[in-house]
């Protein structure tokens, strides 16, 4: 069950708003619980046996992690425990099937492969899981003792399948005791949804459109040009898509008395990489700060262990996506202009006017989505080869202007989405009238972009959703 689904958007999604507001309080984090188990199963019910062992895992560990209570040595075994549970279900069910691919290729066996399906959200409830146990290990927050409690915070169906990865000291209080509720806090939520949908249904969803027809086309319909315009789009779609479920995430959250922190910052007005990843997926890379690059010494032990620790942490992010050679090449390929920039380049680019750095990020976030975007190591190879002009193709085809002409209005759409530039118009029109704006302007946009997101959804079967596979 994802989002913008049919199914999510008028049967679950009611329904539990519904109960959520009709039973007492001191049902609530019970009801959530039992819903979000419920999605969860939707979509694989043979894995919610493995969901509930996550919970029941992290539940004991956590108990034994309290250093006050058990002593340090305990709580360090329970903690290891906790490690070698959840690292360990991420390499059995997503890297197993690579493994035994990369060994058969480099020995010549046989070794028959696994075939294990992906677990959905895995990835992100490991991660939760993990980093809740270590905060109680390192005293940061107290174990929670009551298993419906913990089992809401994991299995939490707003953030479970595609996150944001939420940390349980971030809402521990609202878990226990002040999950607070109001007429503003809904509609501020419904909104949310609203945006996160339209970015979704109306934005992502079409401009991937584009990514398909140019990868599915003939050779003698490619360009230079058009292979650009493929990277442009994907880099487009991921953007909207993700961003888009997350807003969603976000605003369900908020409809049920939760605060999840923000997941994205307009990350392609970036004038650097590294300002770019402290705007995407902000809560992968806190995560990886505070659960692998402190541990690991961070830039306290010399400049070559900070590049290690850089390049261990790069090289762990491209892996966490996929169990394949272009997500590692990819997190190589990040954690590699980021230490340029670190070491070398960012007092260059501080002199440099702001359209340059500007254009200078977004060539480079591009080139990283042109990597990111293809499993297949032929085709990876062959669409670098067009996008540098090392593919026998010319640098532009009529088929490229027809492309062009077809998608410029998105396009256009697009580039204004991914800037402030429409919240700030917004802050100002309220500043300007604040009743016309949020009595009249602002509920009809809202709807508009229910009504029409829903009527595209409802006509269409072209409804994919990048970060489910992760």
């Amino acid at each position: 069950m994802v989002f913008s689904g049919m199914v999510f958007l008028f049967a679950f999604l009611p329904a539990v708003l519904v109960l959520n507001f009709a039973l007492p309080r001191r049902f609530g984090n019970a009801v959530l619980f039992a819903v979000s188990l419920f999605f969860y199963a939707w979509g694989e019910p043979k894995y919610i046996l493995l969901m509930l062992a996550s919970i029941g895992a992290a539940y004991v560990t956590g108990l034994f992690a309290d250093k006050d209570k058990y002593g340090a040595k305990k709580a360090r075994i329970a903690a290891v425990i906790a490690v070698v549970w959840n690292i360990g279900l991420l390499l059995y069910f997503k890297y197993s099937d690579f493994a035994v691919v990369n060994l058969n290729n480099v020995f010549h066996s046989k070794i028959p492969l696994p075939g294990l399906a992906l677990p959905i959200g895995i990835s992100f409830y490991s991660f939760q899981s993990l980093s809740y146990v270590i905060d109680v290990y390192r005293g940061e927050v107290k174990p929670q003792k009551n298993f419906i409690t913990l089992g809401t915070y994991v299995a939490l169906f707003p953030q479970l399948v595609a996150g944001p990865i939420v940390r349980y000291i971030d809402i521990e209080r609202q878990l226990n005791t002040d999950r607070r509720f109001s007429a503003q806090k809904f509609a501020s939520g419904a909104k949310r949804f609203a945006v996160g949908l339209a970015k979704k249904a109306l934005l992502a969803n079409n401009i991937y459109a584009l990514f398909n027809e140019i990868g599915a086309a003939p050779q003698s319909d490619l360009s230079v040009a058009a292979a650009w315009l493929g990277a442009i789009a994907y880099t487009f779609q991921i953007y909207f898509d993700f961003s888009g479920y997350s807003d969603m995430a976000i605003g369900i959250g908020k409809m049920l008395g939760f605060d999840f922190l923000e997941n994205f910052d307009y990350p392609y007005i970036s004038d650097s990489i590294t300002d770019f990843w402290r705007r995407w997926h902000i809560s992968l890379s806190s995560w990886f700060r505070d659960y692998v690059y402190i541990p690991l010494g961070g830039n306290r032990r010399g400049r070559a262990r900070q590049c290690l620790n850089i390049a261990i942490v790069w090289a762990l992010t491209g892996f966490w996506h996929g169990a394949n050679w272009n997500f590692l090449l990819w997190g190589v390929y990040f954690g590699a202009v980021l230490m340029i920039e670190k070491f070398l380049l960012m007092g260059v680019l501080k002199k440099l006017p702001a359209v340059i750095r500007h254009v200078y990020a977004l060539l480079l976030i591009i080139i990283g989505w042109g990597i990111f975007a293809y499993e297949d190591t032929a085709e990876l190879k062959a669409n670098f080869a067009n996008m540098f002009g090392f593919g026998g193709l010319p640098l532009w085809s009529a088929q490229t202007g027809l492309w062009v002409r077809q998608y410029l209005p998105l396009m256009v759409i697009l580039i204004i989405g991914s800037t402030p530039l429409m919240h700030k118009a917004g802050r100002k029109l309220n500043k300007m009238s604040p009743v016309v704006y949020q009595n009249v302007l602002e509920p009809m946009s809202m709807l508009f972009m229910l009504i029409m997101s829903t009527a595209y959804l409802a006509s269409s079967a072209f409804n994919p959703f990048l970060y489910f596979r992760f």
